[in-house]
C-alpha cells in the first residue's frame, strides 16, 4: 500500500471513525494529466460513517476534505468521494 493511501486511511479513520473505508489509487490512469505532473495523486474513497447520518452530500464531502486537510494542496490532485451513513445502501 502506498504512503499516500496510508495517510488517507489514518486521517479519515481518526476524524470520522468509519465502519467501512475503501481507497482506490487511480493515479496511474491519469499519468500525463496536468495535476499529475506535480505529483498529486487521484483517489476514489468509499466511506461509511455515523458522522454522515442526516447530512446532505455537500456537508459529508466537507467533512472528508477537512479530515484530509493540507494534503489536498499537493499530495492529492483529485479525490472522488462516496460517503454514506451506516443505514444507507451502497450502490455497486
Amino acid at each position: 500500500m502506498s504512503e499516500r493511501i496510508d495517510m488517507l486511511r489514518t486521517r479519515l479513520t481518526e476524524a470520522l471513525e468509519p465502519t467501512r473505508l475503501d481507497i482506490i489509487d487511480q493515479s496511474a490512469a491519469h499519468a500525463g494529466h496536468e495535476g499529475a505532473k506535480g505529483g498529486g495523486g487521484h483517489y476514489v474513497v468509499t466511506i461509511v460513517s455515523a458522522a454522515f447520518a442526516g447530512l446532505p452530500l455537500l456537508k459529508r464531502h466537507r467533512l472528508v476534505y477537512a479530515a484530509v486537510g493540507e494534503a489536498m494542496k499537493d499530495e492529492i490532485h483529485a479525490l472522488s468521494i462516496r460517503a454514506y451513513a451506516p443505514d444507507e445502501s451502497i450502490p455497486n
